[in-house]
């Protein structure tokens, strides 16, 4: 192999163009464009500009020899089904988020993955390349909180018309799609929350489906998680809000962190533990605080935590990252097999807001894909999905 990874594009639609650009402008140091695959006619005649081999799809591309590795930038339900084609095929595999609909088919790409350890598998979390979330991470692993007690994630910044909903037939649809707001917008939230605060216990969501908008799927989320020893969190997203809020809270027992739009955090950190503050107040100290007396400046100190990043730069990051652990084993940003949380949330929410009770993360799987199935019977324009891959 070259010193660069040549890199097949599987899909050349917003995305797979994204990083076709990339590629042919030469912003990724340690790769190349190999090759482009799409069943569309008119995709494959517009991608004739790059100058690199076109395929009709993506069997054909991985028989070629012209890639060394894939990225699977096509419809949600095909990332696995592409995934383990190009693992089987000795490619590497870099997945588009999320890594599937439902467990079930993460659960099977994730185990031909293990199989093949002299492959690497990864997925586009474009978001654990923010330097901002990275440093955020560093402070909560690191212990400079304290231990996690509550967590409020609310982001709404995700307005789509009602035409966005109307672009295609499969887009917003539970055969088609998967999901609403939960597989398509919030995936890259979804993981963040818990690569940061880690994997909660069990979760209990009401879910609006076609709330705001004329479709079958979520588009108004709020779920409650709980992480055991009392810990909680909320999550609230949507796709009907036009002026849109991002802001996350982390509270620990030795400090908070509060990050707003993704791109500034403020960082408390407190002097001692808040229960040892708590206790240590006499009646005078607490009367003094109830007359606004009391400097509470004195118990903690604050830090804006603020980075700049260029636009594309992420998503580069990601694609160099891979290339790099493919040549020298650098460790990855965003290990594929790591899609499979964001994935068991997303289908533990619908599921909640489906059965109308609290469910664990450990959900019963074939209760979750029946669940769908019947969601997709419903629709009555696509087949159901089988318990793997669901490939068609």
């Amino acid at each position: 192999m070259s010193r660069k990874v040549r890199l097949g594009i599987i899909g050349l639609g917003t995305q797979g163009g994204l990083y076709a650009g990339f590629l042919a402008d030469g912003t990724v140091p340690n790769m190349e464009l190999g090759a482009i695959a799409d069943t569309d006619p008119e995709k494959r005649a517009a991608a004739g500009k790059y100058g690199v081999p076109v395929y009709a799809d993506h069997h054909a591309l991985l028989a070629s020899g012209e890639v060394d590795a894939v990225v699977t930038t096509v419809p949600h339900y095909l990332h696995p089904e592409i995934g383990i084609a190009a693992l089987e095929a000795g490619v590497h595999a870099l997945v588009e988020k999320p890594a599937g609909v439902y467990t079930g088919q993460v659960a099977e790409l994730n185990a031909v993955a293990a199989r093949h350890p002299e492959l690497t598998y990864a997925i586009m979390f474009n978001q654990r390349n923010n330097p901002l979330y990275q440093r955020i991470k560093q402070i909560v692993d690191d212990g400079e909180i304290g231990r996690i007690r509550r967590t409020n994630w609310l982001i709404t910044t995700w307005w789509r018309p009602q035409g966005y909903y109307e672009q295609s037939e499969w887009r917003a649809t539970w055969g088609g799609e998967g999901g609403g707001v939960l597989v398509n917008q919030a995936p890259h939230q979804l993981d963040l929350w818990q690569w940061i605060c880690g994997v909660p216990e069990s979760v209990y969501a009401k879910v609006a489906y076609g709330f705001r908008r004329d479709i079958a799927v979520e588009d108004e989320v709020t779920a409650v998680v709980d992480y055991g020893d009392g810990a909680t969190g909320t999550f609230v997203t949507a796709t009907h809000d036009l002026a849109g809020t991002d802001r996350l809270e982390i509270l620990g027992d030795q400090g908070k962190i509060v990050v707003d739009r993704s791109k500034t955090a403020t960082v408390t950190r407190l002097v001692k533990d808040e229960r040892e503050i708590s206790d240590s107040m006499a009646t005078d100290d607490v009367r003094k605080l109830f007359k606004g007396e009391m400097d509470p400046t004195q118990f903690y100190s604050q830090e804006v935590v603020e980075f700049e990043s260029a636009w594309g730069a992420q998503h580069r990051g990601v694609l160099e990252n891979f290339a790099a652990n493919i040549l020298d084993g650098t460790p990855l940003l965003a290990p594929g097999s790591d899609g499979m949380h964001g994935v068991r949330l997303a289908n533990a929410i619908h599921l909640s807001s489906w059965l109308g009770r609290e469910v664990p993360l450990d959900f019963d799987e074939d209760v979750y894909l029946a669940e769908l199935n019947e969601r997709i019977r419903a629709e009555g324009k696509f087949d159901e999905r089988p318990a793997g891959t669901g490939g068609s």
